[in-house]
């Protein structure tokens, strides 16, 4: 159960020191503001400012709905805070809470890119508040209202939501309630328990506790089942010390006076407030397989590893990431606001709070990719016990929430830009959180359309497995694993993984009845470079790479991927013996590149180590069919260490070669050369050379060399920030690609679906 297990601190505890330097250094703060236009010359700034920016003054002037066309103001948050009750430090002012929020504004860009900023108010009184944010609406399209105490945080919420037309959401009180409730469904599930039979009871009556507590009744708790209790014991109906409206709002008919009395027979404890409020005898008193939500920061009311000792029934949570089923509210407010953004809505009501929370619990019983297993260490969560909420890596939070929220939006009337194609909204957030999505896209979308049988060589390895898995379950087609079937299996139920599944078939080589046909195969290839029929043989049944290969080289299957547990030479080495080149193409492997919003294709970054003249130019029509396959008009930079003619040397007269054989050869797609990275990428420079041909900067760079390709891509995926897929195996007869030793199942599930895409080429 949650408790049994001892947490890992040490991707967590920070000293002092770590914290200033990692705030200090270089710019100070986490936050700049970077310019979307280009600001390099006088017409530059004639349009961003004067006389241009007169003219979607105008427009807005006539329509206020067009401010979401040509300023910030759709994708804009205000991070808003009076530094009255900061993470679980109190209230130090306004000023101390500025690194908490920037520190929001990092999270809404990272993980739904909302741009936002932080605005501190030097204000604890609630009308001064209000009059200063009321005013502020047509700066942004959404405010987030952050760490102020109760119970002001109820009144300044309230009163702007009366008088703004846009999303006003105090996270510290909805995006906790959002995360612990679906938190709670999941453990509701995992205990056969009802909503509307179950007992909670939750110890805080601040905004985040009450919140907590609306938010469950909205969803189907039943009032009377639910108590919650504050410093001076159990808030119920006809107690006058210590209430207010909203703590009255809870009050219930019950003889409990205290926690203790409250939890007697209690199904669910929700935690909100100190630590060590819940004791060892009131855990122990508590029902069967109690569901204990310790969300108390920094230090929950009572830990796992004490739960652990009283009994071994429970399931835990609390607000701590060194502990299983964090409540982390970076779940729910990039997510919300992104959907909420998304339609224009003018509010984020219940309704949208609800299909937050759905969505996060459903989440949470889907397969976890390698994406989420990487970012904690190789530890892959699994729903049970441990796993009730998803955790803020998940890629997949990105497409799950926003969709969600902005249907609720729609449906309740509260959205006034509704979206019409789902799928289409789907991919576009995808694309937010990964750039080279919108582009892998258009191969999943066009694959599905007809779907192909895909391969997968190395069967017995459980990232391949899951890759095997996603890839039959996004309708990408029919997915063979090779390997011993008792292995196979085996690795699956230890992972967890169903195979057992429409889509998947698991194909043993030694026992195929294809075994001869394919060891002819080869035999027919091989019989003249040295190899005998029973060499053939045992290729066929004990290499699963020229197993595979025989597969798509005899049309068993259309497309095969490969290549985690041997190297990339190695790998194609075998494919190669069974596979042709295709007629009239060379094979190349082609890499694709996304850094700061742009998209490139490289070549060669796999197969050719130093090409001549002849060679370079087959590599670059081999790079400019593959950027047309994936969507792109290709503009080929052709790369060497000089530019049209200076400095002059031999390996820079080879790539001048290359483009007089493509002259030669009257080839259909843009390209120019010798060039130097810079002049190919950079229109600035490039203007310097009216002569070179290119219509814009490359998309396509043609690399002089296998190690100066596979070398720059390298550095710019490590140094850059850059994303980048490949290589892509190109110029084979059948599809086939190999991915890198060691991929995630992310990894192989987008280049399986790249072959599948060639082989409808």
């Amino acid at each position: 159960m949650a408790g049994t297990k001892k947490p890992d601190r040490s991707a967590t505890t920070v000293t002092t020191q770590e914290a200033l330097d990692f705030h200090s250094r270089g710019r100070p703060g986490k936050l700049e503001i970077v310019p979307t236009k280009p600001m390099t010359t006088q017409r530059d700034l004639s349009l961003a400012y004067s006389p241009g920016v007169a003219v979607p003054v105008q427009a807005i002037a006539d329509d206020p709905s067009r401010a979401f066309d040509y300023t910030t103001r759709g994708n804009m948050v205000a991070v808003i805070t009076n530094g009255t009750a900061i993470l679980g430090l109190g209230n130090l002012g306004a000023l101390a809470a500025k690194p908490v929020m920037e520190g929001k504004s990092v999270l809404f860009k990272r993980f739904a890119d909302v741009d936002s900023i932080d605005l501190e108010i030097e204000t604890e009184d609630a009308d001064e508040f209000v009059n200063c944010v009321r005013f502020l609406g047509p700066s942004f399209g959404g405010i987030n209202l952050e760490d102020i105490k109760a119970p002001e945080c109820f009144i300044i919420e309230q009163r702007l939501r009366e008088v703004m037309d846009i999303p006003v959401f105090h996270d510290d009180q909805h995006g906790t309630a959002i995360i612990a409730a679906a938190g709670l469904i999941n453990a509701l599930h995992l205990t056969g328990r009802d909503l509307k039979t179950t007992k909670l009871v939750c110890n805080g009556a601040g905004a985040a506790a009450i919140a907590c507590v609306e938010l469950i009744k909205a969803m189907g708790f039943a009032p009377e089942n639910i108590i919650l209790c504050d410093t001076k014991g159990v808030i119920y109906q006809g107690r006058e010390a210590g209430m207010n409206q909203w703590k009255s709002a809870h009050a219930v008919k019950t003889d409990r006076r205290d926690l203790a009395e409250a939890l007697e027979g209690a199904d669910v404890f929700f935690g909100l407030s100190v630590k060590g409020a819940l004791t060892d005898k009131m855990v122990a008193s508590m029902a069967a397989n109690p569901i204990i939500f310790a969300m108390a920061n920094p230090d929950p009311e009572i830990t796992p590893e004490e739960v652990a000792t009283i009994r071994d029934d429970a399931i835990m949570a609390t607000g701590r990431s060194d502990y299983p089923n964090q409540v982390n509210n970076v779940l729910g407010f990039p997510y919300i606001f992104r959907g909420a953004l998304d339609v224009r809505a003018s509010t984020i009501n219940d309704d949208m709070k609800i299909a937050a929370v759905e969505a996060l619990a459903n989440l949470a019983r889907e397969d976890v990719p390698d994406d989420v297993a990487a970012a904690y260490r190789g530890n892959r969560p699994r729903f049970g016990p441990e796993y009730i909420i998803p955790v803020p890596f998940d890629p997949r939070l990105i497409t799950a929430v926003p969709p969600a929220v902005a249907r609720a939006a729609m449906d309740s009337g509260v959205a006034t830009k509704p979206i019409v194609n789902f799928d289409a909204y789907a991919h576009e957030l995808s694309a937010r959180r990964d750039p080279l999505a919108s582009t892998l896209q258009r191969i999943y979308t066009k694959v599905r359309r007809r779907p192909k049988r895909t391969v997968f060589a190395e069967g017995e390895e459980e990232q391949v497995m899951r890759a095997a898995v996603a890839y039959a379950n996004q309708g990408l087609g029919t997915a063979f694993l090779l390997g011993r079937d008792e292995e196979v299996r085996e690795t699956a139920r230890s992972a967890g993984i169903d195979l057992e599944r429409e889509g998947i078939e698991l194909i043993n080589a030694r026992i195929s009845r294809r075994v001869e046909a394919y060891t002819d195969h080869l035999y027919s290839r091989l019989q003249r470079k040295g190899y005998l029929h029973r060499d053939c043989q045992r290729l066929i049944k004990t290499d699963r790479n020229h197993f595979a290969a025989a597969m798509v080289a005899l049309g068993d299957a259309d497309a095969m991927v490969t290549g985690i547990t041997r190297n990339y030479s190695t790998a194609l080495e075998d494919i190669r013996r069974c596979i042709d080149v295709r007629p009239g193409h060379r094979v190349i492997g082609v890499s694709l590149a996304l850094c700061r919003g742009r998209t490139v294709l490289v070549a060669d970054t796999a197969v050719i180590d130093m090409p001549d003249s002849v060679e370079l130019a087959d590599i670059a029509e081999e790079a400019a069919g593959m950027a047309r396959r994936l969507g792109y008009e290709p503009r080929v930079a052709m790369l060497a260490y000089s530019t049209f003619g200076h400095p002059t040397g031999e390996r820079a007269e080879r790539v001048r070669e290359a483009v007089r054989i493509l002259d030669r050869r009257r080839v259909d797609f843009e390209y120019d050369g010798e060039m130097a990275a810079d002049v190919a990428l950079n229109a600035d420079i490039m203007e310097q050379y009216p002569f070179c041909r290119l219509s814009g900067t490359a998309n396509v760079l043609v690399m002089p060399a296998f190690h100066s390709a596979s070398i720059s891509t390298k550095m710019l995926q490590e140094l850059g920030g850059s994303t980048v897929i490949g290589p892509m195996l190109v110029g084979l007869d059948k599809s086939v690609q190999i991915v890198s030793m060691g991929a995630k199942d992310s990894d192989i599930v987008n280049m399986a679906a790249i072959a599948a895409y060639n082989a409808m080429n």
